[in-house]
């Protein structure tokens, strides 16, 4: 397939599979900062809920800022991967600290805010500021792999760029990745996913019967009301998972202990 051919096609796909999404109607940058935090490990359809009342909370990076953590991971619960939203809370306070409430427009800039690796500073380039920088992810891989490697081939993101660098459309940047996107869920939602082909590929863990499980468990009680720590630490009883998930959580800086009562960091 040549790489106009290539374009053609993920232009048609986008068309027919457009999906709309309140980041994609209003594609300032906080809104895809947001969308991209809170879409790492979750669906669309459960985020999208979930960022428009996070968005009528905190409708702006100043908003945030100003916010107790505690009240932000109020609003992040089912979400999971609680980090997120203490990586989120930091970030407004940076943008709004050091660069005066205004969204940083560098790729340097925005890959130094907290949380925000090389796929989601690339992201906010192209979607908040239509640019045609090179990022990769699930649903990119997916499409490549399935146009341009064969089936059990293993493929590194270094041999992806320079291919991706060739066929994306350098006009219409931020349309070309929404098109990709729908594109590669649907070809999953196919059965022809093939994101095992990926060298950087790492099978999740089920969150059943895991420390990340009693991590969500505590910070979604915590996000209610403060608690004795021998009142939880009584409901898991011999559950070797609690001291790991409450250590975990007081090193990650989202519960703090004050008189032996526990209570999400302020």
């Amino acid at each position: 397939m040549s790489n106009d051919d290539f374009q053609e096609l993920i232009a048609e796909q986008g068309r027919q599979l457009y999906r709309t999404m309140p980041w994609r109607e209003d594609t300032r940058p906080y809104y895809v900062l947001v969308s991209e935090l809170m879409l790492q490990q979750t669906q669309v359809d459960r985020v999208i809920p979930k960022f428009n009342a996070f968005i009528d909370r905190f409708p702006d990076e100043a908003t945030l800022a100003q916010a107790s953590l505690g009240e932000v991971l109020g609003l992040w619960q089912g979400l999971g991967y609680n980090r997120r939203a203490k990586f989120l809370h930091e970030s407004a306070k940076k943008i709004t600290h050091d660069f005066s409430s205004i969204f940083p427009n560098s790729y340097a800039d925005i890959l130094g805010l907290p949380g925000v690796g090389p796929g989601t500073a690339g992201a906010i380039m192209a979607y908040a500021f239509n640019l045609p920088v090179v990022f990769i992810e699930t649903n990119v891989r997916t499409v490549y792999f399935h146009h341009f490697f064969g089936d059990g081939d293993k493929v590194s993101d270094t041999e992806l760029r320079p291919l991706i660098e060739a066929t994306i459309d350098t006009e219409h940047p931020r349309e070309f990745y929404w098109a990709v996107m729908d594109y590669g869920t649907c070809l999953k939602k196919q059965g022809a996913g093939r994101i095992s082909q990926s060298s950087h590929y790492k099978k999740q863990s089920p969150l059943k019967g895991s420390v990340r499980e009693v991590r969500g468990q505590i910070i979604k009680q915590l996000s209610l009301s403060d608690i004795p720590l021998d009142a939880l630490r009584a409901q898991y009883q011999d559950d070797t998972r609690f001291d790991l998930a409450l250590n975990g959580l007081v090193a990650d800086g989202l519960v703090m202990q004050t008189a032996q009562v526990l209570h999400l960091t302020k």
